[in-house]
């Protein structure tokens, strides 16, 4: 497995990836996906149990990860190539006709690695509940995984799924928040006031776990107390991650401009001289 340099230089040919993509397409959403680009790349070259090779949608004997916030398909459509799902090489189809790589994730065209079509903001955290109270009755030890955004903890069925997964203690369950303070058209204080979301969750229920998100080593221990509070409390567990919006482009960052916004290609250039490419282009 990746150690922390590696996972580091894993992250910025991610993050290259998804400038790349969203560009050549001149449609897409780079900004939450650079944020949460660390937390993906650490899961997926460290963290999960999980096996491209023997993947099938059942996710027996498999860690599993759901994507609530679909936009950000740009950082799970690199991730999952650049750990051996399908050919590099087909990230240069995002959101062409016809292609695997839709704006968000769809199961239309089989694509390995995606266990259900998400984009409809709120029910992803559903999803994983009762996939994770499906591994629990089957004894799998396993763990299910979920990333939502932010702004996403807006939609009301976040907090139904909530309310039931801490109804059935489901302590296989961990979800990940994004926390970059950004939706489409402004900050999360600005359009809903999310408040203190820590309070929140755990007055839900839930095991509330704060962690800087553009730091490889927090992120890592956060995920091993998520896996062992689950486990010791007997809860579902939440990781607020806090993290920048458009993280390693300094143009981007901080700002909800680059919400669903395609850079120009000389824009394109810019932020690519701020990213080193570590693992080669497509």
């Amino acid at each position: 497995m990746a150690n922390i340099q590696e996972l580091e230089k894993i992250a910025s040919q991610v993050r290259r990836d998804i400038i790349r993509m969203v560009t050549s397409a001149q449609s897409g959403h780079p900004g939450g996906s650079l944020s949460c680009t660390d937390i993906m790349t650490a899961l997926f070259f460290k963290e999960m149990d999980h096996s491209p090779e023997q993947w099938n949608r059942s996710g027996k004997e498999r860690d599993i990860f759901f994507l609530s916030a679909g936009h950000l398909a740009p950082v799970f459509y690199s991730v999952l190539a650049r750990s051996g799902y399908f050919p590099v090489k087909e990230l240069a189809t995002l959101r062409q006709f016809g292609s695997r790589l839709q704006g968000h994730p769809s199961v239309e065209h089989h694509l390995p690695g995606v266990y259900v079509a998400s984009g409809s903001l709120g029910q992803g955290l559903s999803v994983a509940a009762g996939a994770a109270l499906s591994k629990r009755l089957e004894k799998d030890p396993h763990h299910v995984w979920v990333l939502l955004g932010d702004g996403e903890t807006e939609e009301g069925q976040v907090w139904e799924a909530a309310l039931f997964a801490a109804k059935h203690q489901i302590g296989n369950l961990i979800a990940i928040t994004d926390r970059n303070h950004q939706q489409i058209d402004g900050t999360t204080e600005q359009v809903a006031e999310l408040g203190d979301l820590k309070s929140k969750w755990e007055a839900f229920g839930w095991h509330v776990i704060e962690a800087d998100g553009h730091n490889m080593e927090a992120i890592l221990n956060a995920f091993a107390e998520a896996k062992r509070a689950g486990k010791e409390f007997n809860k579902p567990v939440m990781i607020l991650m806090n993290t920048v919006m458009g993280k390693g482009v300094d143009f981007m960052e901080g700002t909800c401009a680059w919400h669903g916004k395609a850079p120009k290609p000389e824009q394109a250039e810019q932020a690519l001289a701020q990213l080193a490419e570590t693992l080669g282009d497509y």
